[in-house]
């Protein structure tokens, strides 16, 4: 499987709600983290954590760019809240691969659809413009 074929299949295997297959993409010495929140999660913890992701609908490639061991992809993702609404996110994760696995990954999440504030950059909100 070539890198950019591991990345696409990881977010098909997050969009079909398929943790096994996950989990059999990710390096025993794999480690995950979060950017927006500051988390950190090895393999069965950040499985475990998508699997039980309220409100987790599906997940759509948008890009992705791979060279030697390093991967990234640019993905959409939709759910819904506790009330039901509607949810939509952008995600970039930054993957570093060793034997045909993700052995690292770093996340990027944002809403999507928020208005910026006025006098800003679409696309800073909360960033001071």
């Amino acid at each position: 499987m070539t890198e950019t074929d591991l990345m696409q299949r990881f977010v098909t295997v997050i969009d079909d709600h398929d943790w096994e297959g996950l989990a059999e993409l990710l390096h025993d010495e794999f480690q995950c983290h979060l950017v927006h929140t500051g988390e950190s999660f090895g393999k069965a913890d950040w499985v475990r954590f998508n699997a039980d992701y309220p409100g987790f609908e599906g997940m759509v490639l948008e890009d992705s760019v791979s060279a030697g061991e390093r991967a990234v992809v640019r993905a959409s993702v939709t759910g819904t809240d506790p009330a039901g609404q509607p949810q939509r996110f952008a995600v970039a994760s930054f993957a570093t691969l060793r034997d045909g696995l993700i052995v690292e990954l770093t996340e990027v999440w944002t809403d999507v659809g928020l208005e910026a504030p006025a006098g800003t950059r679409s696309g800073s909100v909360g960033l001071g413009g």
